[in-house]
């Protein structure tokens, strides 16, 4: 064989290659995981047509949902069985019900998909580490307080878990699965999100706060928080909508790094400020109500915030901040996610 034709062989052959893994690639779907605390299923939403394409039926108190990296599965931690549910990607039935150590809150997936983090909120609260490969609950790491949301970081080298009652933000190395520090605050720990330096190690972590309408700033290096943001007041003749303890509730944080947005259940918004300046740059009005929850779509041009009090979900155009649809799902939605699904 020449080089010549041999060259030729490769070319082609990388060029299959390449096909191939687009039209895998392909067929893989984003989906908008919505879950319902106040019945027993968990909608799907297409975000290209904002529509609810499938329904998860089974689970009744769905809190936290993660998706695979893979698509193969959907996690979802459910309240009234203690347990974390597993279901089939591609056709959405529940699996396996892996019993938890406590009553779950939020969840994540560990980024190569090996393991899935559970926060416990029942005391003394804790992290549920689940082999997903054996589907095993294999350890519970321990934590500074009972647990809200468990959380990785963007680089997959951390797990981080906030706690209310121990107003504290426990970091473990997800790679020892070791404690690694604790960072102690004045006030509960509710939902977080990152930003990142341009080699993609984790910078800030954002949080916010028990009976505070904004969030902290925490530089994740030097563990220690930097600034806290409040959001904007209502602008003239608008008026607060009860929110309870949690008057801030969601967070999260674009693809591109450029801009963070902030649900506000006081003031039925959600706000937008750019990075790593941290400017207000307004905010989009709701229709539905509750402000509970956000997830982005992976271009971060859209967010999709979680309504409980309406029992629906708002689509924000990012660019504009304006909401663009509203779209019906269970009762009192909970949390929400963004996945690849087979």
């Amino acid at each position: 064989m020449t080089i010549q034709h041999a060259t030729r062989r490769s070319v082609l052959v990388f060029g299959a290659i390449v096909l191939l893994s687009i039209s895998l690639g392909a067929q893989k779907k984003v989906r908008i995981i919505q879950t319902n605390s106040a019945g027993d299923n968990v909608h799907v939403i297409d975000p290209v047509t904002n529509k609810v394409v499938g329904v998860i039926s089974g689970i009744e108190v769905g809190h936290g949902a993660a998706v695979a990296p893979d698509g193969s599965r959907i996690y979802v931690s459910d309240e009234a069985d203690s347990t974390l549910d597993v279901v089939d990607g591609k056709t959405l039935k529940v699996t396996h019900k892996i019993p938890l150590s406590g009553h779950p809150n939020n969840i994540a997936v560990g980024r190569d998909g090996r393991r899935v983090y559970v926060g416990i909120a029942q005391a003394p609260g804790g992290v549920d580490v689940i082999d997903t490969v054996s589907l095993k609950n294999v350890k519970t790491l321990p934590t500074r307080g009972a647990i809200h949301n468990a959380y990785v970081t963007p680089d997959g080298k951390y797990v981080v878990a906030g706690s209310i009652a121990g107003k504290s933000v426990n970091v473990f190395d997800a790679s020892t699965e070791k404690p690694e520090w604790v960072l102690e605050m004045d006030l509960g720990i509710r939902p977080m999100t990152f930003s990142t330096n341009p080699d993609g190690s984790t910078k800030w972590l954002f949080a916010q706060l028990t009976g505070f309408n904004g969030f902290a700033v925490i530089d994740f290096a030097t563990r220690k928080e930097i600034n806290r943001i409040k959001n904007p007041d209502l602008p003239p003749g608008k008026k607060t909508v009860p929110a309870g303890s949690d008057p801030s509730h969601g967070m999260a944080v674009t693809a591109d790094g450029k801009t963070l947005v902030v649900c506000s259940r006081l003031n039925n918004y959600l706000y937008a400020y750019s990075l790593p300046d941290l400017k207000s740059l307004g905010g989009a009005e709701l229709s539905g109500k509750g402000a509970g929850w956000v997830t982005l779509t992976p271009d971060g041009k859209s967010a999709y915030v979680a309504n409980p009090v309406t029992n629906d979900v708002s689509v924000v155009d990012i660019a504009s901040l304006k909401e663009v649809a509203v779209i019906p799902v269970g009762f009192v939605p909970k949390r929400n996610t963004t996945g690849f699904l087979q």
